[in-house]
């Protein structure tokens, strides 16, 4: 894979965030790794070596089986899958379609996967056990959320024994836009080139259908509000106006486990946004930092831009809705976001018709890390109790030396 260079990045403490990199050919040939005017090269055998150690997550929720597969069919052959779903239990019992959808794609591709039911009630009991009774709901079970599915994505990842873990959404209607994520995914991590590293990406058009014809989008209608007030927040410290935080709403990313299991996911679709904001907390030297391994050595932000467009389901403008003022929740509610991005904050939303004048934005919860948990005790209770937790090896039928995913004596000690 050939990206265009990265020539400027913006610091903010220990968090270093590249300008956006175009993605130049998908394909780069048989060159190894090279830098050649304004472009870097990623040889195959770097991508593979990053793939076969990443574990791409999937939350899901009531997609279309046909979507599932073709998501399925883009992750690259040596990732490792983890499918979290949310997906309607009655009247028909969606998951375990999707479930069976996951192992025959195994059995047929030879490739291993992982599967759970987030309303799971033993997914519950086995988080409360390993020491993160706030995942847990009134209801006794986990929280309904897309923030809370990536935080059970990246405890099993982390169980896994890999080093990198990636996102991608279950309403993909394109397969090569998943592989081309998936690919990004890896030549970013090489190139950052750190234990602590992020890839976020930003996509090259979202079609939509426009007086009987496509129209491709170049800004998503909740991005462009997100980007917006975070390149605020950078420019109200720096004093120089910014426009390099392009990835938002990125639902689609990835990292190195060893940054993870150090962040703090938050609820719902705050997830993406708050990502920024916490590496800023934590590592951007203005609130002392628990982790100084991770300031010594810095945290790179790497934003690729795919050549696919991306389609997707349309779930309405009230989802959008939601979606903004969740991620300008966690900007206002940041213990390091000054006081006059606060206030435009509140005049926004109050111009938006979002808050009544008077009104603070509501907090949006968030988890404690990953890193915190037991993990041995999370696998036994999901292997005990969790009856929607599933192990599928597809490399016996293959002809492989066949193993789980997760064996509970490979279980590796995550530390915050």
């Amino acid at each position: 894979m050939r990206l265009a260079d990265s020539f400027r990045s913006e610091r903010f403490g220990a968090v270093r965030i590249h300008e956006l990199q175009r993605v130049i050919e998908l394909d780069s040939g048989a060159l190894g790794d090279a830098f050649s005017a304004g472009s870097r090269v990623v040889s195959f055998e770097a991508l593979r070596a990053v793939e076969s150690q990443m574990v791409i997550v999937v939350p899901c929720m009531n997609e279309s089986r046909s979507v599932i597969e073709g998501v399925l069919s883009g992750i690259p052959h040596d990732c490792l899958i983890v499918l979290v779903s949310n997906s309607d239990k009655l009247p028909v019992d969606r998951y375990e379609i999707e479930a069976q959808t996951l192992e025959q794609f195994c059995r047929l591709a030879g490739r291993s996967a992982i599967s759970v039911h987030q309303k799971d009630p033993g997914l519950a009991a086995a988080f409360k056990a390993a020491g993160m009774e706030e995942l847990i709901g009134e209801d006794g079970l986990v929280r309904a959320g897309k923030g809370e599915a990536m935080l059970i994505g990246m405890a099993l990842a982390a169980m896994t024994g890999r080093r990198y873990l990636g996102y991608v959404d279950a309403d993909n209607y394109v397969p090569g836009a998943v592989h081309e994520y998936c690919k990004a995914y890896a030549a970013g991590l090489h190139l950052a080139d750190s234990p602590y590293s992020m890839v976020r990406i930003s996509w090259h058009s979202k079609p939509k259908l426009r007086e009987g014809r496509l129209f491709f989008s170049r800004r998503g209608r909740s991005s462009e509000i997100t980007n917006e007030w975070l390149n605020r927040f950078l420019a109200e410290y720096s004093g120089f106006g910014t426009e390099v935080i392009a990835t938002g709403n990125a639902g689609e990313h990835a990292m190195t486990l060893d940054l993870g299991l150090k962040l703090r996911l938050a609820g719902g679709f705050a997830v993406e946004p708050y990502e920024y904001m916490d590496l800023f907390e934590q590592f951007g030297g203005i609130l002392e930092s628990a982790s100084p391994d991770v300031m010594a050595s810095s945290v790179p932000v790497l934003q690729i831009e795919t050549r696919n467009p991306h389609f997707h389901d349309n779930k309405g403008e009230e989802h959008v809705q939601g979606m903004r003022m969740q991620a300008l929740n966690v900007v206002y509610h940041s213990p390091v976001t000054l006081p006059s991005v606060r206030q435009a904050i509140i005049d926004f939303m109050v111009a938006q018709g979002a808050l009544e004048v008077g009104q603070e934005p509501p907090r949006e919860r968030v988890y404690p890390p990953v890193g915190s948990l037991d993990l041995e005790l999370l696998y036994d209770g999901l292997d005990a109790e969790a009856l929607t937790f599933r192990q599928f090896d597809g490399r016996a039928s293959a002809g492989y030396a066949a193993a789980p995913p997760i064996e509970r004596h490979c279980i590796p000690r995550p530390t915050v």
